[in-house]
């Protein structure tokens, strides 16, 4: 196993044991939030603010502007309703109950949407501050604001208040009960109410298939065709390891492995080892040659003198674009395609994945993982999860505790509940590499004690991006068609996000995607 340390300009991981026990028991304090980071970009904020006063007069002129706004809007909603304008802001669908136009409730939203257009309007475009740092900014003001939001709390909610007296308090005692389960279930490490019914093998990943290979890092399974006639050239599909791979094979519906082979297709796909302390030093290399390169060897022994055609999602994607790019370098001409659902190459814009990735961020997160080996599924949903606050922790807190609902799992949400970890020296190197220093994209990234090129991919190529993706924006998955030589270039853009966008079956109702090709480099 190879040891590859983080280099170049971002490269500021601790450098002694002492520097990163510090960081790490720091970090579980403050939930792997960097304070280094976020008061370094509130400072570079504010300093630039307190030197600008074009800013702060174009400020004061908004919020008395909003002031007597808000000032005519209480006196409409004092003499006979009036209803909040929440319309093109974040809150438009969350005020939109007639319930909310009756005094007090519409003045009370109606305040907090002015405060917050204040507060959002106050950290952005401030003269010299760095983009970064009003990145985080806002991203602060953002989740601080959630704190506020009157719909997040039952006497400030009309509609709670509502169902709460229709159903004389039954809702609550409901809610009680969940939380209680919710606690326990969390207390005694159980994957949350409604998983059990999505039981591996049965219900989800339920695709016939056979292990053909099995090495230190992975499995390779191989699904057979369903059909009398088969396709001669065969399927890998590489996906993430911060994802199960089941992902693709979730119940028949939703399950692109049986699409595939009821096609008639022969499919084989990696399932990637969940790694544990001891797997602390795998490094990308090992899963480039023992992951995409082993299975790619195992392919061809089953289907001899046949190209493959090669599939990656999101981590698994990148990974795939770096083993083509590696395989075109060495003329090995085994691939007929490379598609990539959700997957990064160019990590220039990262979207708002950026208030993660910053060399005090990446430190901290370096020094936790240093210590236990790996990061911890955990830690990577609760990121995952301020990326979208409301849709993914307050909602869902406000409808299973305050309205009693619970609203069930499907197999999507049953299988992001069974969590992966990631090897520390691999998370480490891959953030730093890719995400920070953008080494791919730039023409610096060494695989195997080599520099490749994404120009020398040529093979054909199908991008996927997704409309609301958090974790890979679509704008970024969409630059890899800028980086390769490939002469057959299609991007397909479709509605949803970075998982629900992809595991879409062909018939789903409100799916919707566009295409386009065009020539690659163009």
């Amino acid at each position: 196993m190879s040891e590859k340390k983080p280099a170049g300009k971002g490269s500021t991981v601790a450098s002694d044991d002492a520097s990163r026990h510090m960081l790490a028991t720091l970090g579980q304090w403050t939930g792997g939030l960097s304070p280094h980071a976020f008061g370094g970009a509130w400072l570079n904020v504010l300093s630039h603010m307190a030197t600008s006063p074009g800013h702060q007069v174009k400020l004061a002129g908004s919020a008395l502007k909003k002031s007597l706004a808000l000032a005519q809007f209480a006196g409409g909603a004092l003499s006979g309703g009036a209803t909040p304008e929440a319309e093109g802001t974040p809150y438009s669908t969350r005020f939109s109950d007639p319930a909310w136009s009756r005094f007090p409730f519409n003045l009370l939203a109606q305040s907090f949407i002015a405060a917050s257009d204040l507060a959002r309007e106050a950290v952005k475009n401030v003269p010299g501050a760095d983009p970064a740092s009003e990145n985080i900014a806002a991203f602060t003001v953002r989740e601080g604001l959630e704190f506020l939001a009157p719909d997040n709390y039952l006497p400030t909610n009309p509609q709670l208040i509502k169902q709460t007296v229709e159903e004389n308090g039954r809702n609550l005692v409901r809610g009680v009960k969940h939380l209680a389960e919710d606690l326990q279930r969390t207390l005694k490490g159980q994957p949350p109410s409604g998983a059990e019914h999505y039981e591996v093998g049965k219900q989800v990943g339920a695709t016939p298939g056979k292990v053909i290979l099995r090495n230190q890092l992975m499995e390779l399974i191989q699904y057979s065709p369903q059909t009398p006639k088969v396709f001669a050239e065969p399927v890998l599909i590489v996906p993430a390891w911060i994802m199960k791979y089941y992902i693709l094979d979730l119940s028949p519906k939703n399950s692109l492995v049986k699409y595939l082979t009821d096609l008639g297709h022969t499919v084989f796909m990696i399932s990637w080892k969940n790694p544990k302390a001891e797997d602390r030093d795998l490094v990308m290399d090992d899963y480039l040659t023992r992951g995409v390169r082993a299975a790619l060897d195992a392919v061809n022994a089953v289907v001899p003198r046949r190209k493959v055609h090669a599939v990656g999602y999101c981590i698994g994607g990148t990974l795939l674009s770096i083993a083509a790019a590696e395989l075109a370098a060495q003329d090995d001409a085994r691939l007929a395609s490379a598609t990539m659902f959700a997957a990064q190459t160019d990590f220039s814009e990262p979207g708002e994945l950026s208030v993660f990735i910053s060399p005090a961020q990446l430190a901290m997160l370096e020094a936790m993982m240093w210590k236990k080996g790996v990061l911890d599924s955990r830690q990577m949903g609760s990121a995952f999860q301020l990326l979208r606050t409301y849709d993914l922790l307050w909602g869902p807190t406000i409808g299973t505790y305050l309205r009693g609902e619970r609203t069930g799992l499907n197999d999507l949400m049953a299988w992001n509940a069974d969590g992966t970890r990631m090897a520390y020296r691999m998370h480490t190197d891959y953030l730093h590499q890719l995400y920070l220093n953008n080494d791919l994209a730039e023409g610096r990234y060494v695989a195997n004690g080599e520099t490749i090129s994404l120009s020398d991919i040529t093979v054909p190529m199908f991008v996927v991006g997704t409309e609301t993706d958090h974790v890979a924006p679509w704008r970024s998955v969409y630059k890899v068609g800028r980086l390769v030589r490939s002469v057959d270039y299609t991007f397909c853009l479709t509605s949803g996000g970075h998982n629900a966008g992809i595991i879409s079956g062909p018939q789903h109702p409100r799916r919707r995607h566009r295409v386009h090709n065009s020539r690659a480099g163009t």
